[in-house]
């Protein structure tokens, strides 16, 4: 799961329940199946079942779990058929929000969702009513202890990245979505070590929240999105409280 590309959030992740990371292997899992029925068991010809796969490890997912996973998926019995669904809507004070589901029952998902907006003083919207606040990009995230900032962009903008922040702690890779996969290879080689890669939707400006309820019912709501099994994952444009 994530929420938007800042520092705070990855920490969050890094101290997650037992609970919590029982339901990050099963969103992964369920990613992974859909990878595999769309383009076969093999990474090595199937991208993106190899960029789920790299995501899973970054996440600590086991290379048991891993494979149980692919192999059930391409077994004859397998019925599951999961349906890519990207929602939009807006949380208190007008926060723009996108939740990512794949989901086996578009009804059950859609009241779902619906309702965490409405009950944290949002609402959903149509399509695109807040997607054009966002640009999909690559995002490489690398802890910068121990590693040369020179050399680290040098590698980064050799292989094809777009853009190199820093940001509290941390090296922000920018790419171009198709290039992900490659230039998370290429860094890799070099040995690297990602604390996340995945293709993400960043806002092009940030709104904050000042009112303590508001604040309140963002958490809140993001709390319940992340609690749905249905729910891959939710990119808002909330400038975040340091914690």
């Amino acid at each position: 799961m994530s929420g938007h590309s800042k520092w705070s959030t990855i920490k969050r992740k890094k101290e997650k329940t037992d609970n919590q990371r029982a339901k990050i292997f099963t969103k992964i899992g369920r990613e992974i199946a859909v990878a595999v029925k769309s383009g076969g068991p093999d990474p090595t010809v199937n991208t993106k079942l190899k960029d789920v796969i790299a995501k899973a490890k970054s996440n600590n997912v086991p290379n048991d779990n891993i494979e149980r996973i692919i192999k059930k998926a391409a077994g004859e019995g397998s019925t599951d058929n999961y349906e890519d669904i990207v929602y939009e809507g807006y949380g208190p004070s007008g926060i723009a929000v996108i939740v990512e589901a794949l989901t086996d029952n578009r009804n059950r998902t859609a009241g779902d969702v619906r309702h965490y907006f409405d009950k944290y003083g949002g609402n959903m919207g149509q399509s695109g009513c807040v997607s054009f606040l966002f640009t999909r990009q690559g995002v490489i995230t690398i802890e910068a202890e121990d590693v040369d900032e020179e050399k680290l962009m040098e590698d980064a903008l050799e292989a094809g990245a777009s853009d190199f922040l820093t940001d509290d702690g941390i090296f922000d890779i920018r790419t171009e979505p198709n290039d992900l996969g490659a230039i998370r290879d290429a860094l890799e080689e070099k040995g690297y070590k990602f604390l996340s890669a995945e293709v993400e939707y960043v806002p092009s400006t940030y709104t904050k929240l000042e009112s303590e309820d508001d604040i309140k019912n963002m958490n809140k709501m993001l709390e319940m999105f992340e609690d749905n099994d249905d729910v891959q994952a939710v990119w808002h444009n909330w400038e975040m409280p340091e914690e």
